[in-house]
C-alpha cells in the first residue's frame, strides 16, 4: 500500500473538489462568498462604491478602506456583521487588515490578488442586480397579482 505526501493529498483532494458534493469543502466557501455583505465589501473595496446618494463615489481601481469608511457606505450594517464578514474574509485570504501605528491606530482594509480574482465576478453579479431590478420587481408584481 502506497503512502501519500500532505501535498499530494491535497492535489488529490482538489482534484476531486465538487461543490455538488455534500462533504465538498468548497460548499462552505460558496456560502460565505455567496452573503450580501461579502459582495458589497468586495465590490467596495474593488472600487465600485456608492456616495450614499445615488451617485458613484469610488468607481475605478481597487483601493484600500478604512473600517469607518466601509461602515459609511455599506448602509444598515451593523457594527458586529461588519466585523464578522471582515474577519471571515481575512481569514479566507482574500482581503488584508494593515495596522498602522498612528493616534488613533489607522485600520485599512485591501483586497489581495486572490481577492482581486474574484471582485470582477461580484461586481458583475452587483451590476446585474442594479440593471435588472425594474424587471424582477415587475415579474413579482405579476406573479404576486396571480396568487392574490
Amino acid at each position: 500500500m502506497a503512502t501519500t505526501t500532505a501535498a499530494q493529498q491535497r492535489a488529490q483532494d482538489k482534484a476531486e473538489y465538487d461543490a455538488f458534493f455534500a462533504a465538498c469543502p468548497s460548499r462552505k466557501l460558496l456560502d460565505r462568498i455567496s452573503s450580501k455583505w461579502v459582495m458589497l465589501i468586495m465590490a467596495a473595496l474593488g472600487g465600485g462604491g456608492s456616495d450614499g446618494r445615488g451617485g458613484v463615489a469610488c468607481v475605478g481601481e481597487p483601493r484600500p478602506m478604512r473600517y469607518s469608511e466601509l461602515s459609511r457606505l455599506l448602509a444598515g450594517v451593523s457594527q458586529k456583521m461588519l466585523t464578522q464578514t471582515l474577519r471571515s474574509l481575512e481569514r479566507d485570504g482574500l482581503i488584508t487588515r494593515t495596522v498602522t501605528p498612528t493616534v488613533p491606530v489607522t485600520v485599512t482594509y485591501e483586497l489581495t490578488e486572490l481577492g482581486l480574482s474574484l471582485h470582477g465576478m461580484m461586481r458583475g453579479l452587483k451590476e446585474w442586480a442594479q440593471t435588472n431590478m425594474d424587471e424582477v420587481l415587475a415579474n413579482r408584481e405579476t406573479y404576486d397579482a396571480r396568487l392574490a
